[in-house]
């Protein structure tokens, strides 16, 4: 999908895939650049870190009802149609 950015530096995020990617108002992106393109990402929080009967477990920061329901089968498959070959 193509889209433009304004003169403000704003970019519209189609509704298609702000709805496909979970994405609401107040949703914490990150952005970034490598030299050749900008990606925008879903900001994840780490983990939190608990010591469980001695062991350290790795807890989720955010709500199970919180994670969208992403179907990644889909996205790979819409991503190897991209390509050619």
């Amino acid at each position: 999908m193509i889209t433009t950015i304004d003169q403000a530096g704003r970019i519209v995020i189609p509704k298609e895939i702000r709805e496909k990617a979970g994405l609401t108002a107040g949703t914490e992106i990150e952005i970034t650049h490598d030299g050749l393109s900008v990606r925008i990402e879903r900001a994840v929080l780490s983990p939190r870190l608990e010591r469980v009967r001695g062991r350290i477990v790795a807890r989720p920061a955010v709500a199970a009802e919180a994670v969208p329901d992403i179907d990644v089968a889909a996205i790979v498959e819409a991503e190897r149609e991209r390509w050619p070959g």
